[in-house]
């Protein structure tokens, strides 16, 4: 079987190495294409490719079209939205992502944010410690959970919704459940982020629930930048000049934000919660060792497109 590494934004070379070898010591071809200019490059290069390693890269009908001989595809990290799971269930191609292994790395970029924020943009002026500050997590999935031990740490006063989770397993981490979402907002200084995009959440991060949030307030999104509603969102920024937007996934409305509100608006140059090489190591052995299982035994664990 010839296992394709597909990356636009590329795994850390040490990945790589690591990936490489599970690939080929269980008898299959490994192939690599890295930081292609265009959907033309990628659809040659998935052509007699059995399987498909990626990242953040899109994976359409036009690939699955442009691949006959495609079985699975891993997306190495937690999202998969950025893969057609309607065509490829038509397919009968079989698409997994890596649950857990960039979660310790986004989480610890959530208190970067965190810091960054209430520190004023680092301005030379005085800022906010978030020891006592209240903290709501907007799901509490791994990512969640990770960011909630390291908020102890912090001294900081946690909180979470999730109606997926049951309640008891998040008040066993001593963080205390909402059983609204308009609850949350209204008790926390700083949200942060950790929903999948999808029908139910695109744009229901909206000015009426972000208008709920205290005074001081600050939202922090390493989730998806497809959950905001920018137009809400910018409202929000004109009426509260108490209110923060912080993000490592850059909105469609950047330009403007950013040029408006400097002081209040920030947004890494790229998406970097899964930015380590501990996170590219952790979910590129993941994604081949699930290719591997998938061609050996049949194992479909991590499946999405059930």
């Amino acid at each position: 079987m010839k296992v394709l590494v597909a990356t636009e934004k590329p795994f850390a070379p040490s990945a790589i190495k690591e990936i490489q070898p599970i690939i080929e010591n269980a008898g299959h071809k490994f192939a690599l294409i890295e930081k292609y200019e265009n959907p033309a490059q990628l659809h040659e290069a998935v052509k007699d490719a059995n399987a498909i390693i990626i990242r953040s890269d899109i994976i359409d009908e036009a690939v699955f079209n442009a691949a006959p001989e495609l079985k699975i595809v891993v997306r190495a990290g937690a999202g998969f939205d950025n893969v057609d799971l309607k065509t490829a269930t038509a397919k009968n191609v079989v698409v997994m992502n890596t649950p857990g292994q960039n979660s310790n790395a986004v989480a610890e970029l959530v208190f970067g944010l965190l810091i960054y924020g209430a520190r004023g943009f680092f301005n030379g002026k005085s800022g906010s410690e978030l020891k006592g500050k209240t903290l709501g997590l907007h799901a509490y999935g791994n990512v969640g959970k990770l960011a909630a031990k390291i908020a102890k740490g912090f001294g900081m006063i946690i909180s979470a919704f999730d109606p997926f989770v049951p309640a008891d397993l998040i008040e066993a981490d001593g963080v205390k459940v909402y059983n609204s979402v308009e609850e949350l907002y209204s008790s926390n200084q700083y949200i942060s982020l950790h929903i999948p995009a999808n029908d139910k959440t695109k744009k229901s991060i909206n000015h009426t629930l972000l208008s709920k949030m205290p005074k001081g307030a600050t939202l922090i999104n390493t989730a998806r930048k497809e959950v905001v509603d920018e137009e809400g969102l910018l409202k929000m920024l004109e009426e509260r000049n108490d209110f923060k937007y912080l993000s490592d996934i850059q909105p469609d409305t950047a330009s403007e934000l950013l040029s408006k509100f400097p002081d209040r608006c920030y947004f890494t140059p790229k998406k970097m919660g899964a930015q380590t090489f501990e996170a590219n190591n952790n979910a590129g052995i993941a994604a081949a060792t699930q290719i591997v299982n998938f061609f050996e035994s049949g194992d479909k664990t991590f499946q999405v497109n059930k």
